[in-house]
């Protein structure tokens, strides 16, 4: 441990002497001078902004007079602000009667101030977002104003993307990689650029290649990321398609792939399902966006990516039964195999607790907790283990496998079945869950089965089922059930023959924010014998 411990602070000690090195040389004038280096062309393609109205979240009219003043730029703002600003992602927020004259001059006034490489706003994503957000509102960045103006413009937005393709291979973020990627792949197409169209293209192949599995489902398992991705391939494909280009087959079919996951576990049931780093949100604005641009997407499936929706017009079940990713691919993990959620009539009756995003927090590493699932936790242990990388990421140290699965979805009997060895190395036990549902009575049947091995070790056990805030749930006076109250409906949830109670948690639903919810637990002690733990969730 004190070998590993010590190799540990030396790796660190020479990856930050690199990383500070690094940054002087990305400040030197001979760094500049490199990507300086440009052929003078002048914009050709010029997007309609309005194609990103499926990434861009800004609501309200902006006055360019406020950006104007000099005085915005220079103030001490907090760091989200600062982001903001230089991202220049607010120009969508712009009314197009909007003063050319002003908006050009603020930009002008940008490039002269921030030629050169600034750690703070040249970040990549930050400085992707400038290029795109340049580019795409041409119309107020770039038409009418002088041939000075337009060589400091084309010059400045090939000098960032020529720092970007120096630096995006380096990023450990693969969202900022694609947004990278797609502001390279956009100054290509504006400028009929043959270098940074075919950079972008083999950028974005190689994302697909490496982050993606057979079926086009991220290999993180990480739902948010599914819809972020898609909608940058869209993105990419629209700008093909009105520069009027060829659109290369590989981006036709991720996008396919990429829709029948999104099918599933998005667009058919318009509910944020809180498995592996997904949070709530509201997908309306895409929606509208892929009906504007003619996107339809069907799938016949009922499991993609480890996951399994099942649903009439009154009932959504889902469950999580797949495996842990690989551990790079693993940094917004949740150890939540086996967990489940339902819907009745919208409303959601059991839930997962979310995810605190902020991998700096400490509660980013309590939401990876297989406590804050609706699943069988042992000894108060997680299911996976996590353990810090050299960038300060909590990923997947020692993973699961599911063993086997089997899904039956009948009009009258839906049943989802999984297990795991999360367990089985430390305590010689396989955690086995069957549920049944049988929609004609709203009756939900569980039974979890802690399956004894050869290294089996007693210890205690919890299984938890989790609410949203708001939920009320009430034990009955002889303790052997509890109610519950959701909006439109009331259950009742008992155990067989096992100890239930109600506990006080957080919910993490909403983006890197939290709250208290409650969640039962029933409870008990493992046995050298194979154990089945029934209950029962039944509307009343």
């Amino acid at each position: 441990m004190v070998v590993r411990n010590s190799l540990s602070l030396f790796s660190e000690i020479i990856s930050y002497s690199i990383n500070q090195f690094r940054k002087i040389y990305l400040s030197s004038n001979i760094y500049n001078k490199k990507i300086s280096k440009i052929r003078l062309q002048s914009l050709v393609y010029k997007p309609s902004p309005n194609l990103l109205d499926c990434l861009i979240k800004y609501k309200k009219k902006t006055n360019i007079e406020d950006f104007y003043l000099n005085s915005i730029w220079n103030e001490n703002i907090n760091f989200k602000d600062y982001r903001k600003l230089h991202n220049f992602f607010w120009l969508f927020s712009l009314d197009l009667k909007s003063s050319k004259k002003i908006t050009q001059s603020v930009i002008y006034n940008w490039i002269e101030k921030n030629h050169k490489y600034n750690s703070k706003n040249w970040e990549l994503d930050i400085l992707s977002k400038r290029v795109i957000s340049w580019i795409s509102n041409s119309r107020l960045t770039y038409e009418d104003s002088n041939d000075i103006y337009k060589e400091k413009f084309d010059g400045n937005i090939k000098k960032q993307v020529n720092h970007l393709i120096n630096e995006i291979n380096r990023s450990i973020w693969i969202e900022d990689k694609m947004i990278g990627c797609a502001a390279i792949i956009l100054a290509g197409l504006s400028y009929k650029n043959e270098k940074y169209l075919v950079y972008g293209l083999d950028l974005l192949k190689k994302i697909i290649d490496t982050s993606f599995d057979k079926v086009g489902f991220p290999k993180s398992r990480n739902i948010r990321q599914l819809n972020f991705f898609l909608k940058y391939f869209i993105l990419i494909r629209e700008w093909f398609k009105e520069s009027q280009n060829e659109i290369p087959d590989y981006i036709n079919e991720i996008i396919f792939l990429n829709g029948q996951s999104y099918s599933l576990l998005l667009q058919t049931i318009n509910k944020s399902l809180l498995f592996n780093g997904n949070q709530n949100s509201d997908n309306t604005k895409f929606e509208n966006y892929l009906k504007l641009h003619n996107y339809k997407f069907k799938n016949d499936n009922n499991e993609y990516g480890g996951y399994v929706v099942l649903k009439n017009k009154n009932i959504v079940l889902s469950a999580d039964i797949g495996s842990s990713p690989e551990k790079k691919f693993s940094q917004n993990y949740q150890s939540g195999a086996l967990s489940f959620e339902i819907y009745y009539n919208n409303i959601k009756l059991i839930s997962n607790n979310g995810y605190f995003q902020n991998s700096k927090h400490q509660l980013n590493l309590i939401s990876k907790s297989t406590a804050t699932h609706s699943t069988l936790c042992i000894d108060n242990q997680s299911s996976c283990k996590f353990r810090k990388d050299s960038n300060g990421l909590m990923k997947v140290d020692k993973g699961l496998k599911i063993l086997k699965k089997n899904i039956l979805f009948n009009k009258d009997h839906w049943s989802i079945m999984g297990s795991h060895d999360g367990y089985l190395k430390k305590y010689g036990i396989i955690h086995e869950r069957k549920i049944d549902f049988y929609p004609s009575y709203n009756k939900l049947i569980g039974e979890d089965k802690l399956v004894k091995k050869k290294n089996f070790k007693s210890t205690n056990f919890e299984i938890r089922f989790h609410f949203e805030p708001g939920t009320k749930i009430t034990k009955t006076q002889d303790n052997k059930s509890i109610l519950i109250e959701i909006e439109n409906s009331g259950w009742r949830f008992f155990a067989d023959n096992h100890l239930i109670d109600i506990e006080t948690g957080l919910y993490f639903g909403n983006k890197n924010s939290f709250v208290e919810n409650q969640n039962i637990s029933i409870s008990g002690k493992t046995r050298n014998e194979e154990q089945t733990v029934g209950w029962q969730i039944i509307k009343v």
